[in-house]
């Protein structure tokens, strides 16, 4: 089950930079066009700096939905700094979710949590394999050792 969660991961998570790629650029073309400004800065700051943003999330989302593609394409766990990526795309995908329930609506948080849960499966799906059992060192099952009398 681990190998098509994070195929779906990695591909939600291009669609998204698409997504949000798109989003910057609508909003950084209105703020030029507009010639708006925010308490006094420079309107071609504003969207260059948007440009920028969407430009750099994006770029971050698909390298975390090439991490989650890879690993379920080869069915390995991703190495220490692709774990680290993806542990930071939930959190991130976290705190989002959270500001969108107010700020967007119920549908766009209920978008966010899928995502979230996608990358949590992910996760968990290839989490640490030589974890020791729970039994203890030295011992394969968790059964108590026979006490001598």
């Amino acid at each position: 089950m681990r190998r098509p969660v994070a195929v779906v991961t990695g591909i939600v998570l291009f669609g998204e930079a698409v997504g949000i790629v798109l989003i910057n650029a609508v909003l950084a073309t209105v703020v030029d066009n507009q010639r708006m400004s925010l308490a006094g800065m420079d309107p071609g700051a504003m969207s260059a700096g948007t440009w920028a943003m969407g430009g750099g999330s994006g770029l971050l989302l698909v390298l975390c939905g090439l991490v989650a593609l890879v690993a379920g394409i080869r069915d390995r766990a991703p190495g220490r700094a692709g774990r680290i990526a993806l542990i930071g795309c939930a959190v991130v995908h976290g705190v989002l979710g959270a500001l969108t329930v107010g700020l967007v609506g119920w549908s766009a948080f209920g978008f966010m949590m899928a995502v979230l849960a996608l990358l949590v499966l992910t996760l968990l799906g290839y989490g640490p394999e030589d974890a020791e059992p729970r039994g203890g060192k030295g011992r394969s099952s968790g059964a108590e050792a026979p006490v001598p009398v």
